[in-house]
């Protein structure tokens, strides 16, 4: 976001954010009820945030119990690159990797954090041994398997 070219946050446009971030399946009326303003003004300050990069996408967060994914998995990854063609090439390959939820480059000892959702352990075996260990990069693997999910949220504390 450029800072020249948006506005400072209002009070109402906190607290439209805010309110979308528990919500976003609110109507703009419903929303607009919320926040104490007429509907076409809420829909122009959405339209404005969307504008100004403050509001990025809209999803439905699925259960990936429900839908059987069992198991939520931490893998660190260590990579012997050293080129920006080999970390685009790689960083690629862990983009079209469906069942990568997260990707952070990171420092320390391992290069990459992913945060993956797979079925169980043959799809954990199956996706170390074929799929991310295929990427000729790889020079370590670490996983961390998560047994409760004590905290999960997409929402940002402003």
């Amino acid at each position: 976001m450029d800072s020249l070219t948006n506005k400072e946050l209002d009070e109402i446009d906190k607290l439209l954010l805010r309110t979308m971030q528990s919500d976003a399946g609110l109507s703009n009326v419903d929303l607009a009820k919320k926040v104490n303003l007429s509907p076409p003004a809420t829909h122009g300050r959405i339209k404005r945030l969307e504008n100004e990069g403050y509001i990025n996408n809209y999803v439905t967060i699925l259960d990936r119990e429900k839908l059987g994914f069992d198991l939520l998995c931490f893998i660190y990854v260590k990579t012997s690159i050293h080129q920006t063609e080999q970390l685009e090439a790689f960083e690629g390959a862990i983009i079209s990797m469906t069942e990568v939820l997260e990707c952070h480059h990171i420092t320390g000892e391992y290069d990459f954090l992913l945060k993956v959702v797979l079925k169980d352990s043959k799809d954990l075996k199956n996706f170390i041994g074929n799929k991310l260990s295929s990427h000729g990069s790889i020079s370590g693997i670490q996983t961390s398997l998560s047994y409760e999910e004590v905290k999960s949220t997409t929402a940002l504390p402003f």
